[in-house]
């Protein structure tokens, strides 16, 4: 298929490389800032503008991958009507299209994105939504073409999706940092808590995150809690995390 990428971020650079692989053709990508159009531009080894203007009209998909504040001018475009255009935000409807573009809908992979790191597409749900059968199919199509699993959820669902997403990686990703402080605090390196997450993660590909719950809270372990608490009353945005979470995880024992 005939591509053009709108946008040149961390979910647009992966993408394009991923559908530039398996041979569909980058006809070109369009950022605001210079810089990021230019490097992602000499990766693909595709033109790229910088300018609304001198976006192409002659594309089969429009994949615009910005950032949700951008979309809805960016769809106002005047872009190719009978292409099919579709964004890939976890928390926007596709009835943002309604009334402006004829076939539309959303590919939302289902990933934490990195221009740093590659991802293998083989294993991302991809997950569409279109506006009509035809839509569907293609953008069914597009999936399959870099990945296994494709699913088509509504807006509603996708909307869920990117919440649970946010919890499981964003708020996760941000424990890390915490976890990271803590131990360099104690002149200790991050390394030595890796295996730990690694295993956390790997666990729950055999274990309900429920079964997979460990720790002093699980436990009722009060003794532990109140040395943790203790070790963090210099700092009360953690301490009220601290509590806030354990509290969560021994309400859960209770209720089950």
């Amino acid at each position: 298929m005939r591509i053009i990428i709108i946008g040149a971020g961390n979910l647009a650079t992966r993408l394009s490389q991923a559908l530039q692989k398996v041979g569909h053709e980058i006809m070109q990508l369009y950022s605001r800032t210079q810089t990021s159009a230019k490097a992602l531009a000499d990766i693909l080894h595709v033109p790229y503008t910088i300018n609304i203007s001198e976006i192409g009209q002659n594309a089969d998909i429009y994949i615009y991958a910005v950032n949700d504040d951008a979309l809805e001018s960016l769809i106002e475009l005047p872009l190719s009507p009978n292409a099919i255009h579709v964004h890939t935000a976890g928390s926007v409807s596709i009835d943002i299209f309604k009334g402006k573009k004829k076939n539309y809908g959303s590919f939302y992979p289902f990933q934490t994105f990195s221009k740093a790191k590659e991802v293998d597409f083989n294993d991302i749900p991809i997950c569409i939504e279109a506006s009509n059968k035809q839509v569907s199919l293609k953008l069914f199509e597009l999936a399959k073409s870099i990945c296994n699993n494709v699913y088509e959820i509504n807006s509603e669902q996708r909307l869920n999706l990117h919440l649970a997403g946010v919890f499981a990686n964003n708020f996760v990703n941000h424990l890390y940092q915490i976890s990271s402080d803590i131990v360099e605090s104690a002149n200790l390196p991050f390394e030595i808590i890796k295996p730990l997450i690694i295993e956390t993660a790997e666990k729950i590909q055999q274990l309900s995150p429920n079964e997979a719950q460990t720790g002093p809270a699980k436990r009722n372990n009060q003794t532990i809690i109140n040395k943790h608490r203790d070790a963090l009353k210099h700092n009360n945005e953690l301490l009220e995390l601290y509590n806030r979470l354990s509290n969560m995880i021994l309400n859960a024992n209770v209720s089950q």
